[in-house]
């Protein structure tokens, strides 16, 4: 049987960090969207003003999965909140609880830094991952609609 720990992502971790992201967009066929290096995670991970959190699941001891979360805010509960960037447990280890593990984990640095909420975004056909999330009990908010400005947009728009 499988012995999964989860612990914090140090700098020595990027190269499995980047490699998983990678797994994430090819599964997400958005693999031609990665513009990561080792070089800009660990700048924008480990280094000076990082705003962000990671985990590296292993199971017997190797990087089998990963967790990028920052703090958002919520001004009616004028709190802050955990938002999950991403969660990657890699195929060899899925349906195996792993995922869950990860979810927990974050869970409770929610509740120990006092987070309002746990919050995130799955796509709408990634039904795998949408059963994991309905069966510890969150749910969707389908009246929200996420928009995004990037790229070539952004800056224009930035510009003026």
């Amino acid at each position: 049987m499988t012995s999964f720990t989860i612990r914090n992502a140090t700098p020595d971790d990027v190269g499995a960090i980047l490699r998983f992201i990678t797994e994430l967009a090819i599964y997400e066929k958005a693999e031609h969207e990665v513009e990561a290096t080792e070089e800009s995670l660990t700048r924008t991970l480990f280094g000076p003003g990082a705003v962000t959190g990671a985990a590296i699941l292993e199971a017997d001891g190797v990087p089998a999965g990963f967790a990028i979360w920052f703090y958002s805010y919520s001004t009616w509960q004028a709190r802050k909140g955990l938002y999950l960037e991403d969660l990657y447990v890699s195929p060899d280890h899925r349906g195996s609880g792993a995922g869950k593990l990860l979810l927990r984990h974050l869970a409770k640095i929610a509740v120990e830094e006092g987070c309002g909420r746990f919050e995130w975004s799955v796509l709408d056909w990634n039904t795998p991952a949408i059963r994991v999330y309905e069966a510890v009990g969150a749910e969707p908010q389908s009246e929200w609609i996420r928009y995004r400005l990037s790229g070539d947009r952004l800056r224009d728009f930035a510009a003026g």
